[in-house]
């Protein structure tokens, strides 16, 4: 074993805890709904980043690059001043969700550089411009621009002409599991000698001002450069900055005066540091040298291509700095070793730097998340109470919601609060790496404080009682299979607590989104957004109601999932083959009420056009096939596994009721395919689309004039780019044509885009769907590839190839380009810029530049595993 999988066992078994002290601090606290108490829910509004310097959070921290202990008592992070922009750069700055011509949008750049399982080293980039920083400018072009227009991003305002920026690296060091080196070095790229001021920053959650009785922390200057921190938890700590110029105090609490014209309790606030450094006002600061923030100031004139570093050690006890460098020169050389065994051998180092950045995002992407429910519905002594209004208002129906744990989030900026099916993929690439995180957080979303009463889990803050894609289950048994091959034994206690869980959800969606009881599934928007004609979570404009075809095959798949599940427990317990009848026969029913029997004799399946549809059934009791051709037709793929007889034999009580079902029920086995193996055991293939329908779909699928893009498969096909669908209600028309990059609907806030681009997660899906064809039929069944190209290849080769071209959205090509990047010329020239990668939301569907949030390595960081696999 390295000395990073020594310090993940030590995790595991808590002999040491070395995860205490993580990346756990939010790169977006305000404008969150947990920070909103307004009455009509607007929370960008009710907090706005211009508060954010000023005005304690209540729920949780942001910072720059910042890391806290797992219950975030003790936050520190970075900030920044080049002496020109009018407040301190303590935190990253982006339009709201309002502002952005495209809905909420980061206007920085940084890049997560490196990360352990253990954060026993970590590496951040931040670049900051010399000149001053375009706040107004961002939202006032932003704001005129329309959605059909680009949005107008930093890089655009040319505050980066002639390189005048810093490169900020901030590196992280455990010398211990309570020694924390840090390191912050800043590098001048510009023409001219410029000035910084880097502000390494310490300071305490505020949790007194919510609690009655709570006991205030404090941090004291006990020496030049030396801070001593007391904390209830975590008793006498030690912040040492080298050759510090001064130590500034200020307290974590909020300033009402300058916020709202009231009176505020106290001298110094939040904002005391920015006045002091920026404002000039020397009263910002408590001279006593204490408080419950401070900062260590540090002034630099750097000249062109000069570097300087600041070191910065917290700790349990003092430590000086005469090992500082050895720390972090191990530190580093283990966190080489760590990720040289994960590559392939045979990957590229454009590939291994790649996919060691995916797992660095993956890593710095935690975050601590904290939520009550019920008290943020009713308030906190001492304060106002919040409007009435909120008690039937968002989230009132998840009381029971109470959060307060380390989760992996999808985008600390952009989406900083969990998303359930996101979470789901993140934990597939982070298995590879941590598998124990991975079964955490699997868990954590099924405990009895998240999952609701009835069975739902949570979707994500905005609305809980949203509905993502149930593809929890398929995340557990992959991190199952991930966790068994690393370790060489099966985690059985993990794959039970799940199922057990996943028992009570599957229920739930059977029982609420089966709206006629006839195993066609609603669902609504299912993470999808704008990817149908009109919102599929609202009141359908028509009346009457939609039967989804990828709500019924998302269904369908769970369905195999838990099948698959019960099977493997079977093996060590047979008291789960009675459940695996269970999901075989109802996987049965939903593929025939699928295909064949809906209300009225209306299944999804298109037999003129070969495709899979939604259904409208309208008040009057006539249908309208929508067809759209997005992948709500082809997510019906993914729904498909096998039955091998080696697994079959071993459990009788499942065969003997299999094959009693088969024979009783004359339609059953025409949804299944079977054949005789070599050794004349039977081989099953369950799958929603069957053998005469698969090759109408795939014709579609790997049509380049249709969902075959360079870079994956698209979200909708290139045919709506010159026959838009047209859809005619209440005398207004709802449309969908084909948008290969940003959406013009303003749908779900008008920052998703499921009309044209590439998505990870259910690529991903498709490849492994192929795969498992391909088990089945082997390599004699070969089909065109591409559609009309005259060429054929098997279901696997198929498979690997739509894996390298969205692999290589991220590589660079014979040009030495990224497609990532796609026409921006700094990030593909620039020696400072083309390396650090960007993992985007999803991707053109024509380029493969990529689009919406930029730092949402949870799905996007799958890329790991297609690079562990093909080491391309």
């Amino acid at each position: 074993m390295n000395q990073e999988e020594i310090r993940l066992l030590e995790s595991r078994e808590r002999r040491k805890h070395w995860k205490r002290w993580g990346p756990y601090v939010s790169d977006r606290a305000w404008g969150t709904v947990r920070e909103d108490y307004s009455a009509d829910g607007r929370a960008w509004d009710y907090f706005p980043f211009d508060h954010a310097r000023s005005r304690a959070y209540r729920w949780g921290e942001d910072g720059l690059a910042g890391v806290c202990d797992r219950h975030q008592h003790i936050c520190l992070a970075l900030a920044l001043w080049n002496g020109r922009d009018p407040f301190l750069k303590e935190r990253l700055f982006g339009l709201t969700g309002h502002q952005g011509n495209r809905g909420e949008d980061v206007k920085e750049y940084y890049f997560y550089l490196d990360s352990t399982p253990t954060h026993s080293y970590m590496k951040f980039l931040y670049k900051y411009p010399q000149g001053a920083f375009p706040y107004r400018w961002l939202v006032e072009e932003n704001a005129r621009r329309g959605r059909t227009q680009p949005e107008f991003e930093l890089l655009d305002t040319g505050v980066f002409a002639e390189d005048r920026y810093f490169d900020v690296f901030v590196e992280y060091a455990k010398a211990d599991v309570e020694d924390l080196c840090m390191r912050f070095t800043a590098v001048n790229r510009g023409p001219e000698a410029a000035t910084l001021e880097i502000l390494p920053t310490l300071w305490f959650r505020n949790r007194w001002s919510w609690h009655a009785g709570a006991i205030r922390p404090w941090a004291r200057q006990a020496a030049a450069g030396r801070v001593e921190i007391e904390e209830e938890a975590y008793g006498q700590r030690w912040l040492e900055c080298e050759d510090a110029a001064e130590l500034l105090f200020t307290e974590n609490d909020t300033n009402y005066q300058k916020l709202f014209g009231i009176a505020s309790e106290g001298r110094y606030f939040k904002d005391g540091i920015d006045d002091y450094v920026v404002g000039g006002r020397g009263d910002a600061v408590n001279p006593e040298k204490i408080g419950t923030k401070v900062s260590a100031r540090y002034v630099f004139t750097l000249a062109p291509g000069e570097s300087r570093a600041v070191r910065v050690r917290f700790a349990n006890a003092i430590r000086g700095f005469a090992d500082f460098d050895r720390v972090f020169a191990e530190r580093m050389a283990e966190a080489d070793e760590f990720y040289a065994k994960l590559a392939m051998a045979a990957s590229s180092e454009d590939a291994r730097l790649v996919q060691r950045q995916a797992f660095a995002g993956m890593f710095w992407t935690k975050q601590f998340y904290h939520y009550d429910v019920k008290r943020w519905l009713s308030g906190d002594p001492g304060h106002p109470a919040p409007p009435a209004s909120r008690l039937t208002g968002r989230n009132h129906l998840w009381t029971h919601l109470f959060n307060e744990d380390v989760i992996s989030m999808p985008d600390k900026w952009e989406y900083p609060w969990y998303a359930a099916w996101d979470l789901a993929f993140h934990c597939v690439p982070i298995a590879l790496a941590d598998p124990d995180y991975a079964k955490e957080q699997l868990i954590l979303m099924l405990r009895e404080w998240y999952m609701h009463p009835n069975g739902q889990i949570p979707a994500y803050e905005w609305a809980f009682g949203d509905v993502n894609p149930p593809v929890h289950g398929w995340a557990a048994l992959r991190v199952y299979k991930i966790d068994q091959k690393r370790c060489g034994r099966p985690d059985v206690k993990f794959l039970e607590k799940i199922f057990h869980k996943l028992l009570l959800n599957f229920t739930w969606w059977v029982n609420r989104k089966d709206l006629q009881d006839n195993n066609l599934f609603q669902g609504g928007f299912l993470g999808l957004d704008n990817i149908g004609v009109f919102d599929r979570s609202a009141p359908l404009p028509t009346g009457g109601y939609l039967e989804q075809s990828d709500g019924t095959s998302w269904m369908a798949f769970y369905t195999l999932v838990m099948l698959n599940i019960a099977i493997e427990l079977s093996f060590h317990n047979l008291a789960y083959e009675d459940v695996a009848s269970k999901f075989f026969e109802h996987f049965v029913h939903i593929n025939h009420a699928m295909n064949h029997m809906g209300p009225r004799g209306v299944g999804l399946w298109d037999e003129a056009d070969g495709f899979y549809y939604d259904v409208l059934h309208l008040p009057n009791g006539q249908y309208v096939r929508m067809k759209v051709r997005s992948l709500v037709g082809l997510i019906p793929l993914i729904a498909v596994g096998t039955l091998e007889p080696r697994y079959v034999d071993r459990l009788p009580g499942f065969r003997r009721r299999m094959e009693w079902f088969l024979n009783n029920h004359e339609d059953a086995r025409s949804h299944l395919d079977m054949r005789t193996a070599p050794d004349g055991g039977v081989r099953r293939l369950l799958s929603v689309v069957s053998l005469e329908q698969l090759p109408r779909v795939l014709r579609y699928l790997l049509d380049e004039n249709e969902f075959l893009s360079p870079h994956g498969i698209r979200s909708l096909s290139r045919y709506h780019a010159r026959h838009p669908y047209r859809f005619f209600a209440g005398g207004q028309e709802h449309r969908v044509d084909y948008e290969p990059a940003e959406s013009s609907s303003g749908l779900f806030g008008g920052n998703s885009n499921w009309r044209g681009p590439v998505w990870f997660p259910v690529n991903l899906l498709i490849i492994e769907a192929l795969q498992r064809f391909h088990y089945y039929l082997g390599d004699a069944y070969r089909v065109e590839y591409p559609t009309g190209s005259g060429n054929d290849a098997t279901l696997w080769e198929i498979a690997a190839d739509l894996s390298r071209r969205l692999s290589h959205i991220f590589l660079r090509d014979g040009q030495g380009r990224r497609p990532v990047y796609g026409g921006t010329e700094k990030f593909q020239r620039d020696p400072h810029w083309r390396d650090l990668i960007l993992f985007y939301e999803y991707f053109h569907g024509d380029n493969g530049a990529g689009l919406g949030a930029s730092h949402q390595t949870g799905w996007t960081g799958l890329v790991a595993k297609l690079l562990q696999q093909s080491g391309v």
